[in-house]
C-alpha cells in the first residue's frame, strides 16, 4: 500500500507538469522543449520568496501563473507565430518549434545561470510527517498532490464545458475546418500555448517544495512531460492524467523492489512498449 500511494502522490505532481506540455503541443501543435525550463524557473521564484520573504509557495503559484501566462503569450508571438505562418504542413511546423523551442531552452538556462547561479536549490517547507493508512508521507507531498488533482480537474471541466476550451480543442482536431466556422486557430494557439506554460510553471511551485532543482534539470521534466504526453495520447487530456498516475506507479514500484538507478529505463521501456503496440497512446485514436 505504501507503494502505491507514493507512486499515486508522484504521478499527481507529474501529470501536472504534463498538462502544460499537452496544452502546448496536443492543443497549439508546438513541441515546446523548453517547456521543463518553465518550470524550474516557477521553482526559482518560489524558493526566492519563501527564503526572502516567507511568502508561501502555494501563495507564490497564484503569482506565478499570471506572468507565465504573459511570458509565454510573448514567446508564441515572437518567436514561433512566424513558423505557425510559413508552415506548409503540421509535420513542418514540429520540426520548426522543436529546433526553435531547443534553442530557446539553452537561452533559458543561460538566463537563470546568470541570475540565479548553478547551485542546487531547495528550502523546507510543510516538510512535516503526515500519517496515512499507517504509513507516514511528506506534508509537501500531498499538499502538491490535492493542488495538482483541483488543478487539472479544473482544467479538464474548462475544456470541456466551456465555450472557449471546446474552441481550443476544435483547433487541436480540425483546425481547417474550425477556421471554416470563424474560429481564430493562430489567436486560439496562442492562448493554448500560454495557459499551457502557465500551468507549467505553477507545477514548478509545487514540486520545488520537495524535490531539488537546478538550472539545468529541466530537459529531465521535458522528457518525462513528453513521455507521458504521448503515452497518453497527444491532446487528451484523461490520457495524460492516466499516464502520469503509471509512470508514478511504476517508477516507485522499481525504485522500492528493484533498484532506484533503474527508475528512468524503466519509465523510457514503458514508453516504447505503448509506442510499438499502441502509438496513438492509451486513449488516442488510430489515425485513418
Amino acid at each position: 500500500m505504501d507503494v502505491i500511494i507514493t507512486g499515486l502522490l508522484l504521478g499527481g505532481t507529474y501529470a501536472l507538469i504534463a498538462m502544460g506540455l499537452n496544452l502546448q503541443y496536443g492543443m497549439a501543435r508546438i513541441m515546446n522543449l523548453a517547456n521543463g525550463e518553465m518550470l524550474v524557473a516557477g521553482g526559482f521564484v518560489a524558493f526566492w520568496l519563501w527564503t526572502g520573504s516567507q511568502i508561501s509557495p502555494l501563495l507564490t503559484a497564484f503569482i506565478v501563473a499570471p506572468i507565465a501566462f504573459l511570458m509565454n503569450w510573448l514567446i508564441y508571438m515572437v518567436f514561433l507565430r512566424p513558423l505557425v505562418k510559413r508552415a506548409r504542413s503540421r509535420g513542418q511546423l514540429e520540426v520548426d518549434s522543436i529546433l526553435t523551442t531547443f534553442g530557446l531552452s539553452f537561452v533559458a538556462v543561460g538566463l537563470m545561470l546568470a541570475l540565479f547561479g548553478g547551485d542546487y536549490f531547495s528550502y523546507s517547507y510543510l516538510s512535516t510527517p503526515l500519517n496515512i493508512l499507517g504509513d507516514t508521507y511528506g506534508a509537501n507531498r500531498v499538499a502538491a498532490f490535492l493542488a495538482a488533482v483541483v488543478i487539472c480537474g479544473l482544467l479538464w471541466l474548462w475544456l470541456s464545458r466551456s465555450r472557449t476550451g471546446m474552441t481550443i480543442r476544435a483547433i487541436s482536431v480540425a483546425p481547417d475546418s474550425a477556421r471554416l466556422v470563424g474560429i481564430d486557430v493562430r489567436r486560439t494557439a496562442a492562448l493554448a500555448f500560454a495557459l499551457g506554460g502557465a500551468v507549467t510553471a505553477t507545477g514548478g511551485t509545487l514540486i520545488s517544495t520537495f524535490l531539488t532543482l537546478d538550472a539545468s534539470t529541466g530537459v529531465i521534466f521535458t522528457l518525462k512531460a513528453l513521455v507521458i504526453v504521448i503515452m497518453g495520447g497527444v491532446g487528451d487530456v484523461r490520457g495524460t492524467i492516466v499516464a502520469a498516475l503509471l509512470l508514478g506507479l511504476l517508477e516507485t514500484f522499481v525504485a522500492r523492489l528493484i533498484d532506484p538507478g533503474l527508475t528512468l529505463a524503466a519509465a523510457y521501456l514503458l514508453f516504447v512498449v505503448i509506442l510499438l503496440f499502441r502509438p496513438q497512446g492509451l486513449f488516442g485514436r488510430p489515425t485513418t
